[in-house]
This record gives structure tokens, C-alpha cells and sequence, in this order.
């Protein structure tokens, strides 16, 4: 009885123990390990050894798959940085991780694991930072209202930024001009006598500004005074012009000499529209051209204006660039001839309407009847002009026939007039400018002419 008893104990001890093993590995067999992503990977990165986190619920051995790696090789339970091993630049979406362990009891063991995929990442180191150089030899010209721009190409341009303002300092926060596609460029619509400040920069294909140029700067100059008027006589020429709003002052260049420029002598600092210009020589002619002056410099010079001083010009003025001079005294058509010649002009010829109304006005009212270089001295009723004749104007000009008139259909000469017998010479004769023609021996003042 007793055998039975022990032996009926050893059998349900087995049972017992047996239950419990396999209940135990049934329990460990309904584990799992589960992990999740905490903080991806910042895409795209210049770091070549990112960090990542993720969770576990277990802990356990780390391997890894794909392209990344990482010294860490152990996963605690929560969550855990991991620091990935050096990449390449490139999209990493093959990285993966995997966590497992392994459950024993007497009988039996269980390997538990859990995987995760990592976020797909980018990493970007080798960027090119390159900024375009700057463009060399930039230049600024200034004109009437406008300045011209110009400098040497940048390779791998793509177009080109200017950036300009009234005030020295250019910088990129100025006032930009974009998408110039040229090595040049021409900022119109400005104000004249104004100083314009400038930088250029080139700009490639990803809308990236290169380095900016050196400054420079240019003048957009005061327009040319207009109407300059040289009056002589008596050792002094009086000159006259229009004022330029925005000047503080004048130049007046001169010379005895035509062409006129900036390089001759020069009166400054004139604060009025007219000078005098004294103590001068009789017997020369004087050139003059003007310009307005302000802050930004000397403005675009006037046209030419000469007067001629001398013993037998009582009074001389500028008219469309031609300088007209009245003798002192009346003389005979020859001598008036011989006088045009010493001084170096020819007696008038007279080309338009409002010439000849200006020749009135200026010489014939003020002072008396003045002869001008039509006659016919060498084939009577044949009407020449003594300089020779005049192209371009379809025959208005050289038309000095009795019934001759201007271009706006008024006559040149007095009714019934060229009527005199025999070799003529003629003259503006009446107010209103009409002619007459005379014997040449009779005397008139005489209109004489000179180019400029």
C-alpha cells in the first residue's frame, strides 16, 4: 500500500511539472517584439552619420540590413539612439533593423524578433557653393537721360542683375534691374543732372547672385542750352541764350578758331544767361558753344555761335550756324563783295523764309536797306547768286526769277520787281523783307556770311 501511495505522488508530481513547462512555453510562444520608429532621419541632410530612434518593446541583439550599419548592436527595452555608420551621398530606402532574443526554460527555448524599415533619407554634401566672380571692367557712360552700361561676360551666366541709386554705396539691397541677358545694358528714362551709382552681378541657371562687380558711377549731363547768340561790335560780343533748368551755372567756351569743344578756353561760374565778353581784337572771328553746370558736372554743349569784330562790321549775329555781319557803311554792291571776301564770308545767301525774315528783323529794320548776293552782272535777267548755287532744296534757293516765292507760296521780291535794266544787283528793300534790285554802284549796307 505503501509503494502505492509513493508511487501514485511521483506520477502526479510529473503531471504537474510537465503542465507547467509546456504552459510556460505556450505563454512565451504568444510574445512578439514590436518596434517603432521615434524620430526619423532629417531628409535631405549634409550628415553623413545621422542619428535615428526607435522603440522595443523587448530588448535584445541588434543586426541590421540594407546599406547602414551602426556600432550599436544591443536594444534596450523603450527607446534607443542609434548612430548610423559613415554614408555616401545618395537615398538611402533599403535600412533596416532588427531586434531579437531568445526565451529558454529546461525543456525548450523561443527566439523572439521584431523588424523596422527606416524612413527613406537623402544626404547631400557635395552641393556646389561655387558663386559666380564678379564681372571685371564695368563701365558707365552717361548721355542725355540715360547711361550706358557695359562689362566683360561671366562664364556659366545665365543673366546678369544691376543694381544702381542717386547715392554712392551700391550694395544688393539697392534697386535691382533682373534678367538682363546681356553684357551690357542701357538704363534709360532718367533725369539730367543727375549722378546714377552702379554694381552688376551675374546670376547662373539656379538663380543664384554671383559676386558683385566694383562701383561706378556716370552723369547723365544737363541738356545743351539752346538758341546761344553771339552779337558784335565795338571790341565786345554780347551772348545770349536760353536758360536749363536745374543749372547753377554756365561755361562759355571760345576761340578764334572754329570747332569748338571743352579743351578750349573756357569763362565759368557765369550765374546768368548772357555774358560780355570785352577787350577784344578787331579784325577776328570769335567761336563760342555754352553748357549749364550743375552738381553732377558740366552739361552737352550748345550749338556754335560767332560774331566777327571789325572796323567795317558795325554789328554781327548767329543764325541756323551761320554768322551773319552788317557793314558800318553803306558801299556799292563790288565793294561790298571785296569786303566779304577780306573777312572771309561771301555776301548772303538766303535759303528760307525764315532766314530772310531774321535778316530783316536783325539787320534790314534796325539799320536800312542791305544788299545780298543775288544779281545778274553777268547775263542781264539772269538771277545768280554770287556764292554759287544751292542743292538739295528742289531749286527754291536758286529761283530768283520776278515771280519766285517761298516755300509757303509768299514772293521774294516786290511786286514788279527785278526790274531794272542792264546788270542788277539785289537787296532787302522793304519792311516786310521783300526785295528790289538796283544799279550795283548804288550804296547799301551789306549782309555778309559766314560757315561755321
Amino acid at each position: 500500500m505503501k509503494n502505492y501511495l509513493i508511487y501514485y505522488v511521483f506520477i502526479t508530481l510529473s503531471i504537474i511539472v510537465n503542465s507547467c513547462s509546456e504552459g510556460f512555453k505556450e505563454e512565451y510562444s504568444k510574445f512578439y517584439i514590436v518596434l517603432k520608429e521615434v524620430t526619423a532621419i532629417t531628409t535631405p541632410t549634409t550628415d553623413t552619420t545621422p542619428d535615428y530612434t526607435f522603440s522595443s518593446n523587448e530588448s535584445g541583439a541588434i543586426t541590421y540590413g540594407g546599406s547602414c550599419s551602426s556600432s550599436t548592436t544591443i536594444a534596450i527595452s523603450g527607446n534607443n539612439t542609434i548612430t548610423l555608420s559613415s554614408l555616401s551621398d545618395g537615398t538611402y530606402a533599403d535600412c533596416t533593423i532588427k531586434v531579437s532574443k531568445t526565451m529558454k526554460t529546461n525543456k525548450s527555448k523561443t527566439n523572439l524578433s521584431g523588424s523596422l524599415t527606416i524612413t527613406s533619407f537623402t544626404i547631400i554634401t557635395s552641393t556646389d557653393n561655387t558663386t559666380l566672380s564678379a564681372p571685371s571692367g564695368l563701365t558707365a557712360t552717361g548721355t542725355a537721360g540715360q547711361v550706358s552700361l557695359d562689362w566683360s561676360a561671366v562664364t556659366s551666366a545665365n543673366s546678369y542683375t544691376v543694381y544702381w541709386d542717386n547715392a554712392t554705396g551700391i550694395s544688393s539691397s539697392s534697386t535691382a534691374i533682373t534678367s538682363v541677358s546681356n553684357d551690357n545694358y542701357t538704363h534709360s528714362s532718367l533725369d539730367n543732372g543727375s549722378t546714377y551709382y552702379y554694381k552688376v552681378a551675374a546670376v547662373d541657371t539656379d538663380n543664384t547672385t554671383g559676386s558683385l562687380s566694383s562701383e561706378v558711377s556716370a552723369a547723365t549731363p544737363l541738356p545743351a542750352p539752346d538758341n546761344l547768340s553771339a552779337s558784335g561790335a565795338n571790341n565786345t560780343i554780347i551772348l545770349t541764350w536760353n536758360s536749363v533748368s536745374g543749372a547753377t551755372s554756365y561755361t562759355l567756351y571760345w576761340d578764334n578758331v572754329s570747332g569748338i569743344d571743352n579743351s578750349d578756353t573756357a569763362i565759368t561760374s557765369i550765374t546768368n544767361d548772357n555774358y560780355t565778353h570785352s577787350s577784344l581784337d578787331n579784325g577776328s572771328i570769335y567761336y563760342y558753344k555754352v553748357a549749364a553746370v550743375n552738381s553732377s558736372g558740366t552739361g552737352t554743349l550748345s550749338s556754335v555761335a560767332s560774331a566777327i569784330l571789325a572796323s567795317n562790321i558795325q554789328v554781327s549775329k548767329t543764325f541756323n550756324d551761320h554768322t551773319y555781319a552788317l557793314t558800318s557803311t553803306t558801299i556799292n554792291w563790288n565793294d561790298a563783295k571785296t569786303a566779304a571776301t577780306a573777312l572771309g564770308g561771301y555776301l548772303t545767301i538766303i535759303n528760307t523764309k525764315a532766314e530772310n525774315d531774321w535778316l530783316t528783323a536783325i539787320f534790314r529794320q534796325p539799320y536800312g536797306t542791305s544788299w545780298h548776293g543775288a544779281n545778274d552782272i553777268a547775263s542781264p535777267n539772269t538771277w545768280v547768286w554770287d556764292n554759287g548755287t544751292t542743292s538739295g532744296d528742289s531749286g527754291l534757293t536758286d529761283n530768283l526769277s520776278s515771280n519766285a516765292t517761298w516755300a509757303d507760296g509768299t514772293i521774294k521780291w516786290k511786286n514788279g520787281e527785278p526790274n531794272h535794266s542792264g546788270g542788277s544787283c539785289g537787296y532787302i528793300w522793304t519792311w516786310a523783307g521783300l526785295w528790289d534790285d538796283v544799279a550795283c554802284t548804288a550804296s547799301r549796307y551789306a549782309i555778309i556770311e559766314f560757315d561755321l
